[in-house]
């Protein structure tokens, strides 16, 4: 993971350096064909950041860690179902079984998923979205994309996030615990994020490097932790081994 990450700042890097060229178009990343208008709205979103979602995140985060906890917990309990169906859809049975029992136990013996029993009983989280699904089946990322307020994403990312929507209970749940849901998840994500800010800060372009890391986790979540080297990065490996 350490040599995953220094590969990504330095790439990252490399972009930066490319963008500066006089020739712009030559360099251009064809997986961000709207890279124009996600950078306006790259800006839009740290104001937005600056403005509203760290000073909330930083409220958040003086709650107790354990209500903190607690509240994710049963943020994410909800979203056992629809892991259940997208691991039938990808043929991972054993992994359905094991998002079906940690619904079943959370929900009742962990108090509607406050408490994360299933855990310590072997039974560890497989969580897999609709995008996943249809990136297992070959379905393209589709162009990159930052969306006002809620950041990078591909097409087959978020729709899939749309289609886990529709699953029970979170086709059920009323609009302001849906809401809750959302800034539970949010606030929680953005101070995992603080602990990074210092290193997009010091990015030459951490719009670049936003995105890199974005592609990396997206990978990740689609090849369960374990992507297959892209070309880029062979290319990269051998130019850089064969400097020594």
């Amino acid at each position: 993971m350490q040599l995953r990450m220094i590969g990504v700042v330095f790439v990252s890097l490399v972009l930066t350096a490319c963008a500066a060229s006089p020739d712009e178009d030559m360099y251009a990343d064809p997986r961000d064909p709207f890279e124009d208008t996600n950078r306006d709205f790259w800006d839009l979103n740290r104001e937005l950041d600056d403005a509203i979602l760290w000073p909330a995140a930083r409220t958040y985060g003086k709650l107790p860690q354990p209500v903190r906890t607690g509240l994710l917990n049963a943020a994410e309990n909800l979203s056992e179902p629809s892991s259940l169906v997208n691991n039938v859809l990808q043929g991972k049975v054993t992994d359905a079984g094991v998002s079906f029992w940690r619904f079943a136990i959370n929900s009742t013996i962990g108090i509607f998923g406050v408490f994360d029993v299933a855990s310590p009983m072997g039974l560890s989280r497989r969580d897999e979205g609709f995008g996943e699904t249809l990136a297992f089946w070959g379905v393209g990322d589709g162009p990159y994309l930052m969306l006002p307020a809620l950041g990078p994403t591909v097409p087959t990312d978020r729709g899939g996030d749309v289609v886990d929507g529709l699953y029970f209970p979170l086709d059920d749940l009323s609009t302001p615990v849906s809401v809750a849901r959302f800034v539970i998840k949010a606030l929680d994500t953005r101070l995992q994020l603080q602990e990074q800010e210092e290193l997009l800060e010091n990015s030459l372009d951490p719009y670049a490097f936003v995105r890199e890391a974005y592609y990396q986790r997206w990978r990740d979540k689609v090849f369960d932790g374990n992507p297959p080297p892209t070309e880029a990065e062979e290319e990269l490996d051998e130019d850089f081994y064969d400097q020594f």
